[in-house]
């Protein structure tokens, strides 16, 4: 206002100036109470514009004297925001780095000042409960939580992580469901911690249709993505039709399944389960497109045992042929180079697994390389490398794929429990893990059958040591060949002690 009166008064100066300047001053004149001024009308509007000032500085100086009080409550108030968003701040900052009595001291001295944000102060009050270790005063305050709509699922969150810090897997799954029940609510948010801590007990009892139910309901309220919940969906078909299979309902079972390739053929399982239920029912060949789409998709050693295996009524040579034009729907990937060492071992044919050996030098060698590598030097004759290939094989690690395939040739023979982590896994990631390497368990032995090192020869050690007369040495025309004869009688019985008195060497 004040500002305002002193434009006025500029302008009425610039009025009087300009009157002035044209020489023609006027005349003002006033009465008032018998009192008469006269005046020129520069002067005049000069006075004017100064009572108006004087009376807008007195009004304005008025106004501010009356409202100080208010202006004093303000910012008192303001003070006390800023000192409790700083004490807030600390207390949050405290209650993370694990300061319970420190937390706990400032949550008070909050309380006290941030009436204004009371949520903020039952959050920091039970995050610096559960940092001093009192879960029974986090308990009651996320309890307290409960009575504030805004508050419900923070509160039954903290609520199920108390829980589940006592070991009360009940309560927390009982938490978990009463704020999914809750995220329902567009106004309450999506809540995906509470579906992933439902859906995680549904996996972990076996219970796939819920689990299921749980990723539709999922994809409906936009807590996952579309890909994740169709990985979900297909892996959940897979073990449930796993476990159907091993009831014995293998007509449900099938259908679960055949959904489960068609819709991820790169989740291994799903097709392999699928191929040998249509197999077991006579229909092996619409297992066909199904496995054909799943090795192209992923490459999988479970695949081409699965697909060796649909015909039993062919000659080797066939069967190699056949397993020859799966691996060349994926030519580039490290399963279709050993598969086509596999094919040319299975066709007899030592010299081809040999050359199709020599594609497989650039991949890093695992116990079924070594395995496959002993199988192939087996094959051309040659025992010593071969003998050295097996050796080498105890050494290098495992392949993690082949231990999919249990030692009587069964692929993905997991338990529920493995189950259920092999659906968590590949809906968030679209890898498959192996809990069966994980576990060291034993897989499907593939070592080539050679000759032993050495032959029994205990009758000669223990002729050797009563000093009776040898025995007669069946020698394959090896030891000794380098000896000259006149010294082969004295080298013979020395040669024997030396190999431990047990064997001969062939």
């Amino acid at each position: 206002m004040i500002r305002i009166a002193l434009g006025v008064f500029v302008v009425a100066l610039i009025i009087v100036t300009a009157i002035a300047l044209q020489g023609q001053p006027g005349v003002a004149s006033l009465t008032w109470l018998g009192w008469q001024v006269n005046t020129t009308a520069a002067a005049g509007v000069l006075l004017i514009g100064l009572l108006a000032l004087l009376a807008t500085l007195f009004w304005s100086t008025l106004v501010w004297l009356l409202q100080a009080p208010a202006r004093a409550r303000r910012a008192g108030a303001e003070a006390r925001r800023r000192q409790a968003g700083e004490v807030l701040t600390k207390g949050f900052v405290a209650a993370a780095a694990g300061d319970g009595p420190e937390a706990r001291r400032l949550a008070q001295k909050a309380a006290e000042l941030a009436q204004e944000t009371p949520q903020l102060v039952r959050i920091l009050a039970a995050q610096a409960a559960e940092a001093a270790g009192d879960r029974a005063a986090a308990r009651a305050a996320y309890g307290a939580m409960l009575g504030f709509a805004d508050m419900r699922l923070a509160a039954h969150r903290g609520l199920m992580q108390t829980a589940l810090a006592q070991g009360d897997a009940p309560e927390a799954l009982r938490q978990a469901r009463a704020a999914y029940e809750l995220a329902g609510d567009a106004r309450m948010g999506a809540a995906p911690w509470a579906w992933r801590a439902v859906l995680e007990a549904r996996l972990e009892a076996g219970d796939w249709t819920e689990a299921l139910a749980l990723v539709a309901g999922a994809v409906e309220r936009k807590i996952v993505s579309p890909l994740t919940a169709e990985r979900a969906r297909a892996a959940l078909q897979a073990a449930s039709a796993a476990s159907r299979e091993a009831a014995g309902d293998s007509g449900e079972a099938l259908e679960f399944v055949q959904a489960a390739a068609k819709a991820r053929p790169d989740f291994t399982p799903g097709p392999v389960i699928a191929a040998r239920l249509l197999a077991a029912d006579g229909r092996a060949a619409r297992a066909v497109p199904t496995l054909e789409a799943a090795w192209k998709a992923r490459a999988h050693p479970a695949l081409w045992l699965t697909w060796r295996d649909l015909r039993t009524d062919e000659t080797p040579v066939a069967r190699a042929q056949r397993l020859a034009a799966l691996a060349q729907l994926a030519p580039e990937t490290r399963e279709a180079r050993i598969l086509m060492v596999e094919q040319a071992l299975i066709a007899g044919d030592a010299a081809a697994a040999r050359t199709a050996a020599g594609a497989l030098e650039s991949e890093p060698v695992t116990q079924r390389i070594a395995s496959l590598m002993a199988r192939v030097a087996a094959a051309g004759g040659q025992t010593d490398e071969a003998r050295a290939w097996i050796a080498r094989g105890t050494t290098v690690p495992r392949d993690p794929e082949w231990a999919d395939i249990d030692p009587t040739g069964r692929a993905f023979a997991y338990t529920p429990t493995d189950w259920a982590r092999l659906v968590a896994a590949y809906a968030e990631t679209g890898e498959l893990i192996h809990p069966r390497f994980e576990r060291r368990e034993p897989t499907l032995n593939d070592l080539p059958q050679i000759p032993a090192a050495y032959a029994d020869n205990s009758a000669v050690f223990d002729a050797a040591q009563s000093g009776g007369a040898f025995p007669p040495i069946v020698d394959d025309g090896d030891f000794g060949q380098d000896l000259e004869p006149a010294d082969q009688d004295d080298a013979q019985p020395r040669d024997f002690l030396a190999l431990g008195g047990r064997g001969k060497a062939r």
